[in-house]
């Protein structure tokens, strides 16, 4: 089997966490507005969206500042959907990662990626919005150029967790505020102190990568 097929196999598209799931109301248009704008403009280029099997790809988060280990995340099998509204997202109430376990109170369960969202928050307390785009020629284009995880490292899962806070502790992340996810096919991360920082640095990357 080559690299390539077996890093697609890694992706089953699958929520991998064990998730307590509060089916309930609990995000505004408001708390959502600026997110959802992000969100539609990453749709449109690409870069979150639906593979021809079916598989949704691609997620959006905030931090609540109202309760700092809290967070919004897109709901799990969004991806293909073009404009989202607030019954597409749910909040992040407690999660453990090293268990692999999280609560969500929303109207939809939570991206097969909280947890992976959940480390960059728990591993930098001035992260306050994390981005998840899939993009084969930015992907290869950033391999081992920024932060890069090991290649045995599947997404949505616990070890995933643990590699990003290592790569956090390690200092460089922290100043790059994005990186490569090797064992998760064309997986890429960006995250800031604001939306505008998370999605301006992704898209300075990805125009970058289009030049060549």
């Amino acid at each position: 089997m080559d690299v390539i097929t077996r890093l697609k196999m890694i992706d089953e598209g699958y929520v991998k966490y064990h998730c307590e799931w509060l089916d309930s109301p609990s995000v505004t248009f408001e708390q959502i507005e600026e997110l959802n704008q992000w969100r539609h403009k990453l749709f449109q280029l690409g870069l979150i969206g639906q593979y021809d099997n079916g598989i949704g790809f691609g997620n959006v988060s905030i931090r609540c500042l109202d309760q700092e280990h809290q967070f919004i995340i897109s709901g799990t099998k969004t991806g293909g959907i073009p404009e989202l509204n607030e019954q597409h997202y749910t909040r992040v109430i407690d999660y453990d990662w090293e268990k692999n376990w999280l609560i969500c109170r929303g109207s939809i369960q939570a991206s097969s990626e909280a947890l992976t969202h959940a480390a960059v928050y728990t591993a930098n307390p001035h992260i306050n919005a994390v981005i998840h785009v899939h993009h084969l020629k930015l992907w290869q284009t950033l391999m081992d150029k920024v932060p890069t995880t090991a290649k045995d490292i599947a997404y949505g899962t616990p070890e995933m967790a643990q590699e990003i806070i290592r790569l956090c502790q390690l200092g460089n992340l922290k100043e790059a505020k994005i990186l490569v996810m090797s064992g998760h096919w064309e997986g890429v991360m960006a995250f800031g102190c604001n939306l505008t920082e998370a999605g301006n640095l992704l898209l300075e990357y990805y125009q970058q990568c289009q030049l060549f």
